[in-house]
């Protein structure tokens, strides 16, 4: 399950399977607010790719161009906690991945 930030919004899981789903994991803005699964104009995209960029999920390469990262992919799996910025149960390369507070997680915008 995954573990969305409070941040989220339903348009960044789609973003990041969209660009999972990319053999390179890279896609353009322009492009990805013409796809069927995703009903927002283009500079909500933008914006979306900016936050998930600036919360480690994306990388931007410029011109408006994306990549996912470790941890969008980790996220996507369910391995890593968008809202704390960590790994989940060691998945990962975070300095904190092994931490665990037995809270219950936060809610997820898949349901």
């Amino acid at each position: 399950m995954r573990q969305s930030g409070s941040w989220m919004t339903i348009w960044d899981d789609r973003i990041l399977e969209i660009l999972n789903d990319d053999e390179d994991g890279i896609g353009k803005v322009s492009n990805l607010s013409k796809q069927d699964n995703i009903h927002v104009q283009q500079p909500q995209v933008s914006r979306r790719c900016k936050k998930l960029s600036e919360r480690g999920l994306l990388r931007a390469i410029g011109d408006g161009v994306y990549v996912i990262t470790d941890e969008g992919e980790a996220y996507l799996e369910g391995k890593y906690d968008a809202e704390k910025d960590r790994y989940i149960n060691g998945g990962g390369s975070s300095s904190d991945e092994e931490e665990s507070d037995g809270a219950a997680s936060g809610p997820s915008i898949n349901g």
